[in-house]
């Protein structure tokens, strides 16, 4: 007795397939044996569906039991095979159907696939609440056109898995006909086009829909873009007294969605006006919706999102800065994403940016770079997006003050220099956060409101769309230096003030190519198709580390 049933292995975000093979031997010994790389939690999954059968009173075959898991020499690991091992077995052992919705016939086993010899037959009620039907061939389900994927818990219930997105990807792919997931995971599932995703809740409810007990009702399609939200920021810029030069760069960062940094003495509002910036970015698009929900559901982390497992608003990931490389940039036995890919489309806040160690630091050089990472382990590698927005914030020195002697200016370069020149270098603007004065902060005036995110989030999304009519999806920080000759072209008066500046502080080619993408954004932020001197001067007073360092 054979049966195959059709899973998948998850590699970084992306899935492969894996087919589950069960056979049964009743005239050997009892015993159960799962070959092809399965980890512990997979290896006791033959426990957890022999229990499963036993409190949902479906008969466990006696015999030897041989499980193997393609292809063989890729590692598995988690829960997720429970379910389609569980449904293998019941296949091999007669008690599903696969044969044009006539129920195979087993002398133990009754059409809903449980025992009565046992005294527990039990269909959960579906059999009471659903007639008898006998499905059409075309309307029969037919487990071998199916992708599946699930957690037993022992009383049969379902549990939900990671990874579902992906499995739902790479079946439509493969020209698989539906997807069997957790109740749970169905909506991050439904949101795939072109393919059936059915959500169950018990290990009984699969037996039943799989028999024609029940009827097969796939969940509603799953509209992204009706979910796709703006959720309010913790904070108004307005409620920033004074602080209105850093508002503009922060403004600047945002429209192209450059990496910032800012620089100031403690309690001068850093923190702030990061927990305030999320409220002045674009939504998601459904593309980017999607690209962010596949690595949530990867990390195993869409238990927290707000419609049923999707990512709807753009991540904003605050790691403390006793974070290790490992939870920062991603890794471990099997690969995860770190907080870098959790914060992809997203902001990566990095407060106190020199309490983080300097090995952590400098493992985001090549990620802001490149947009992504490579994990290799000795077995497999994983590639993991990571297009996030740096925004950073420091104090001067270690004690927080702004150094007035030359004392403090030796405190603050020691300071300053925990922070490698090339991840400066990386960091498109650095603006200085100064202390405000009294007269803004006891301010009562209504009128004297400084900017607020609405006004700002209007001069972004007026920035975001002339790049869009411009360059299509791509943003300014991400031009190449071939593209910014031709998109980011420049009158004489600023080439040459450019190249003044360049040489006079000693930048290196990278942060020329910085200085030219921020300028592209502020003149988009003007209206202006060309560079004027303007632009490029307050492109570069934001390199205000490259001038104390």
């Amino acid at each position: 007795m054979l049966a195959r049933v059709q899973s998948f292995v998850l590699q970084g975000i992306d899935a492969i397939p894996c087919e589950i093979e069960v056979d049964i031997d009743e005239s050997a010994l009892n015993g159960s044996v799962t070959v092809g790389l399965p980890d512990a939690a997979v290896r006791e999954s033959h426990e957890r569906v022999r229990s499963a059968f036993a409190n949902a009173g479906y008969r466990f075959p006696g015999g030897r039991l041989l499980i193997n898991l393609a292809p063989a020499d890729v590692r598995k690991e988690g829960p997720v095979y429970d379910l389609p091992i569980a449904v293998g077995v019941l296949i091999a052992d007669g008690a599903i159907s696969t044969r044009n919705g006539r129920v195979l016939a087993h002398s133990s086993v009754n059409s809903a696939g449980a025992s009565p010899e046992r005294g527990r037959a039990n269909t959960h009620g579906f059999a009471e609440k659903f007639p008898r039907i006998t499905p059409e061939p075309t309307d029969f389900l037919d487990p071998r056109q199916c992708m599946i994927a699930g957690e037993l818990a022992l009383d049969g219930r379902i549990r939900p898995v990671r990874g579902v997105l992906a499995m739902t990807l790479l079946a439509r792919s493969k020209g698989m006909r539906a997807v069997i997931v957790p109740s749970e995971n169905a909506t991050e599932a439904a949101v795939v086009e072109g393919i059936d995703v059915y959500g169950v809740e018990t290990l009984a409810q699969v037996v039943a829909m799989l028999n024609g007990i029940i009827p097969a009702e796939p969940h509603p399609p799953v509209d992204v873009a009706s979910l796709i939200e703006n959720v309010p920021a913790e904070v108004d810029f307005a409620e920033v007294r004074g602080q209105e030069a850093v508002k503009r760069a922060i403004t600047v960062s945002a429209a192209g969605r450059h990496n910032l940094l800012m620089l100031g003495p403690a309690g001068t509002g850093k923190t702030m006006m990061a927990k305030a910036l999320p409220g002045v970015l674009p939504p998601l698009t459904c593309a980017e919706a999607l690209e962010v929900t596949r690595i949530y559901s990867a990390a195993g982390r869409t238990d927290t999102a707000r419609h049923g497992g999707l990512i709807t608003a753009r991540p904003v990931r605050t790691p403390h800065h006793t974070a290790s490389a490992i939870a920062v940039i991603g890794g471990g036995a099997v690969p995860r994403p770190g907080e870098i890919s959790l914060a992809h489309r997203g902001i990566l806040f990095l407060d106190e940016l020199p309490e983080f160690p300097r090995t952590v630091l400098d493992t985001l050089r090549q990620p802001l770079e490149d947009g992504r990472v490579t994990i290799a382990r000795a077995h497999s590698a994983a590639v993991f997006p990571t297009r996030f927005m740096l925004v950073a914030a420091m104090n001067p020195t270690a004690k927080g003050d702004m150094p007035v002697d030359e004392g403090g200016r030796r405190a603050m370069e020691r300071y300053l220099g925990r922070i490698s020149r090339p991840l400066i270098d990386r960091i498109d603007i650095h603006v200085e956060a100064p202390a405000v004065a009294w007269k803004e902060l006891s301010a009562k005036d209504p009128k004297r409101t400084g900017t607020s995110s609405a006004q700002m989030r209007e001069r972004v999304l007026r920035a975001r769309d002339r790049q869009r009519q411009r360059q299509g999806e791509k943003l300014n920080s991400t031009l190449s230096g071939r593209e910014l000759d031709v998109l980011a072209s420049m009158d004489d008066d600023a080439r040459e003030m450019l190249g003044a500046s360049i040489t006079e502080l000693g930048l290196s080619a990278r942060a020329y190519d910085k200085i030219r993408r921020v300028a592209r954004t502020i003149a988009d932020i003007e209206g202006s198709d060309r560079l004027t001197l303007a632009h490029v001067a307050e492109a570069v007073q934001y390199r205000l580390l490259d001038r104390m360092v």
